[in-house]
């Protein structure tokens, strides 16, 4: 029986399987209010753990060129995206925002709402857009 090989396949730079563990990461606060921790990037997209506090409302922002989802985990939420309705969301809940479009969420809770932040493709620096006008 043959073996197929990465070349076979035209994938000459196939990712290797590999596993994060969470407890080797460390949270960064944001300038928009909440604290994360890249859990994987690669070329094609990246996955995030956003942490926010009771009371926090994030700052509104959007990404250019890269599409988000929220998977909520954990606690409950009020997601403004664009132009729909603010949506009250909670654990297994999922927001899709599309690249350009606003979007800004805030813990209702008293515990901490937390959330996997899902960008293709990957998020960098420079695609993140601060809508704040007073700064």
């Amino acid at each position: 029986m043959r073996r197929w090989s990465a070349s076979d396949l035209g994938r000459e730079n196939v990712v290797q399987p590999k596993i994060v563990i969470a407890k080797s990461l460390r949270e960064t606060l944001t300038p928009e209010q909440c604290l994360i921790y890249e859990n994987w990037s690669s070329k094609n997209v990246s996955i995030a753990r956003a942490r926010v506090k009771s009371g926090i409302t994030t700052k509104a922002h959007h990404l250019v060129g890269v599409d988000e989802i929220y998977l909520i985990a954990k606690g409950k939420g009020r997601a403004r995206i664009g132009k729909l309705e603010p949506v009250e969301v909670r654990a297994g809940d999922t927001v899709f925002i599309p690249a350009g479009v606003s979007q800004q969420i805030t813990n209702i809770a008293k515990s901490d709402l937390v959330f996997y932040c899902i960008c293709t493709p990957k998020f960098k620096a420079e695609c993140y857009c601060n809508e704040d006008t007073s700064q």
